[in-house]
């Protein structure tokens, strides 16, 4: 019999609602156990309406609770260090939303309290899990489109004009950068690693966060990445990998859970689209919006089952390097939080 693991959610808002509604109520492996939030009354409607056995009124009562395994961290980007840490050295195991910190510092003690305490740890980037995700990194292992060398990425769109808004406020964490540009970012590391330059543009708007921006990664061996986010502005969101014989299509929204893709080779007339069906799905349900971070948890839990301590396919080290280049992304377009300073 597999393994069931028991969850607990730290935040129960509308990013916690996004995950627990999808794979954390329908994946058979899930107990679960408990929600913690400020708000005891918060808590318990979140348990109420998504069947988790208890409900909180403070995070230190969640992780007290012996039968919470693995802990979901959805709260503000600011608080990520704060929480994650403090369900690690309670022993719990961890999955945290993207972006796991403010910057690469944050990032740094978060990573070395996971490993002090001997727990599971990763950054929430659920685009490493999609089924078309997976099927780029195997056509680029077979050498489908020969040696990659540039990607073309964006993610963005126009939120509401709300200035105490997550998106917008600045001590949220707010801007497109960490929202949704970590995306692009993420993509263009795990095609080439670290890049060897930064030349970011951006621009700061009346709160005091970016609302959009545009950089460039260049690389040791002269590959390039050309990426931009908004979160005031409608882009394309979608992506092109080349490679020196062909090229890999993710069709909008890429960043936030693609059906297809498609790989044209050159001298091919017609590109092999690749489109999941629902035979690719874990389980049944009604929107297949709620899907897209089932493939993570699941993952999450076979890692855990073989004793893992992160995940092959979003390493630690890999979390702290992409906060390292967003880190130099914000130092060019003059973007700074309160995190900086501490």
């Amino acid at each position: 019999m597999t393994k069931a693991f028991g969850w607990g959610i730290l935040g129960p808002g509308r990013i916690a609602m996004l995950t627990t509604r999808g794979p954390l109520v329908n994946l058979p492996d899930v107990r679960r156990v408990a929600v913690g939030s400020r708000s005891k009354d918060r808590a318990a409607e979140f348990a109420a309406r998504f069947g988790f056995a208890h409900s909180y009124g403070s995070y230190e009562e969640l992780v007290a609770d012996p039968d919470v395994e693995v802990v979901y961290v959805a709260t503000p980007h600011p608080f990520h260090r704060e929480h994650t840490i403090l369900c690690l050295e309670h022993g719990k195991h961890m999955v945290c939303e993207k972006p796991m910190a403010m910057n690469e510092r944050e990032a740094r003690e978060m990573v070395e309290c996971a490993r002090a305490n001997g727990r599971f740890l990763v950054e929430a980037m659920f685009t490493r899990w999609l089924p078309v995700h997976r099927a780029v990194r195997r056509w680029i292992a077979e050498g489908r489109i020969g040696e990659v060398r540039m990607l073309w990425a964006s993610s963005g769109f126009i939120a509401g004009w709300d200035p105490q808004s997550r998106t917008l406020n600045k001590e949220l964490g707010g801007g497109a950068l960490l929202d949704i540009g970590v995306y692009p970012v993420a993509l263009a590391h795990s095609l080439f690693g670290s890049p060897a330059k930064v030349c970011a543009a951006g621009y700061i708007g009346k709160t005091g966060v970016d609302e959009q921006e545009a950089y460039v990664f260049q690389y040791a061996d002269g590959q390039l990445a050309s990426l931009s986010s908004s979160v005031r502005t409608r882009q394309r969101n979608d992506a092109v990998i080349q490679g020196t014989q062909g090229q890999i299509y993710l069709a909008p929204s890429w960043w936030g859970g693609p059906r297809t893709g498609y790989l044209q080779l050159e001298g091919e007339k017609e590109p092999l689209h690749f489109t999941e069906t629902e035979k690719d799905w874990l389980y049944e349900a009604g929107n297949p919006g709620d899907h897209e971070k089932s493939w993570m948890v699941a993952h999450v839990m076979d890692c855990l089952r073989e004793g893992r301590l992160e995940s092959p396919d979003m390493p630690l080290d890999e979390s702290v390097a992409i906060a390292r280049t967003m880190d130099q992304i914000r130092a060019q377009i003059g973007l700074t939080y309160p995190a900086d300073l501490q």
